[in-house]
């Protein structure tokens, strides 16, 4: 069986070590760089758990991947994730906050073909104005960051995810900063 295929049950050893969960969403654009950098920091870091959603991009060869995960199973992997990962999309940003984690963002790139515009490298510097996520641009910076909220985990847990007043101040925020960046995008193409 391949790491790829690797079932998602974990081990009692696997149980124990800390779990790096990266998310690319389901977009049809290649997401490479996040998925090859995941597979590189992985293969270094042995005694770490990588799990990769990686959609539809061609999943890793050295950590875990699948192209979808159940909800109720993500549910699970972000309560167990010491770090998430995840690109600009703001359904994904969401569910890690929604989850107590403050997730780090490397939004996709049009320049690199990820996408079809800047609207997630927008929407992204803003929830990291807005001290929502994490922004890394530059996956040459990832690792360091990765490493740094691995030796210190609770800089990667957001709000109680009991709090639901401000779970749902969140919201509005994500929503108002969403509108905000199509409104924008709108006003560019006239």
């Amino acid at each position: 069986m391949s790491p790829a295929e690797t079932p998602s049950v974990p081990s009692t050893a696997r149980a124990a070590a800390p779990v790096v969960l990266v998310l690319l969403g389901t977009d049809h654009h290649p997401f490479r760089r996040l998925v090859e950098w995941s597979d590189a920091w992985g293969a270094e870091h042995g005694g770490a758990r990588v799990v990769v959603q990686h959609g539809r991009t061609t999943g890793p060869e050295r950590v875990e991947g699948r192209p979808l995960v159940p909800h109720a199973e993500l549910q699970d992997l972000l309560q167990a994730a010491t770090v998430v990962v995840s690109h600009g999309g703001p359904a994904t940003i969401m569910e890690a906050r929604r989850a107590g984690r403050t997730p780090v963002v490397v939004p996709r790139d049009p320049t690199r073909g990820e996408h079809v515009d800047s609207h997630q490298q927008l929407f992204s510097r803003r929830m990291a104005r807005e001290g929502t996520v994490l922004l890394c641009e530059d996956v040459d910076d990832l690792g360091a960051l990765v490493d740094h909220l691995l030796a210190h985990p609770g800089e990667g847990v957001a709000d109680a995810d009991g709090d639901v007043e401000r779970s749902a101040m969140t919201a509005r925020r994500i929503r108002a900063v969403l509108e905000d960046v199509v409104a924008r995008a709108g006003r560019a193409r006239r």
